[in-house]
């Protein structure tokens, strides 16, 4: 008696059914205006400390002027813009191409975050956004209390 070892159809057509699902519940206007969802979306993590949350944002290649940080109420928008430029000049022709990127992400930010003190810097390629926590919203050290 042999074992013979039986592949399952559907694991081969998930990513077609995936792909399939993904363009009948995507909006439309996304699927055209980024094209079909590859948009420069740069990742995100967003870390919590006991004093503040850091948001780091992976964004190689951009320069620190691209970047947009607004505050409005309980929200921080971060939006950057990349804009390339090449121009390629011969006798017979001069070709010029332009590229424009974008991108825009918001994060609601919790009551806990003091707004007034938010501070941002960008190195490596990483935009690291610290959102330090107001006083009252800070974790205490344990501490014991003496019984009198």
């Amino acid at each position: 008696m042999n074992l013979v070892r039986i592949k399952k159809p559907h694991t081969e057509l998930a990513p077609f059914f995936t792909a399939f699902d993904e363009f009948f519940t995507r909006p439309l206007n996304e699927q055209v205006f980024n094209n079909g969802g590859n948009a420069f979306r740069p990742a995100v993590n967003v870390l919590d400390s006991p004093d503040h949350f850091t948001i780091e944002l992976a964004a190689p290649g951009l320069n620190k002027s691209a970047f947009n940080l607004h505050v409005e109420k309980d929200t921080l928008t971060i939006s950057a813009t990349l804009e390339n430029r090449s121009e390629e000049t011969k006798p017979n022709y001069t070709r010029r191409e332009f590229s424009f990127n974008s991108f825009k992400r918001s994060f609601t930010l919790p009551e806990s975050v003091d707004t007034e003190k938010i501070s941002a810097n960008y190195e490596n390629g990483i935009l690291k956004v610290r959102l330090p926590k107001r006083e009252e919203a800070q974790v205490k050290a344990a501490r014991s209390i003496e019984i009198l």
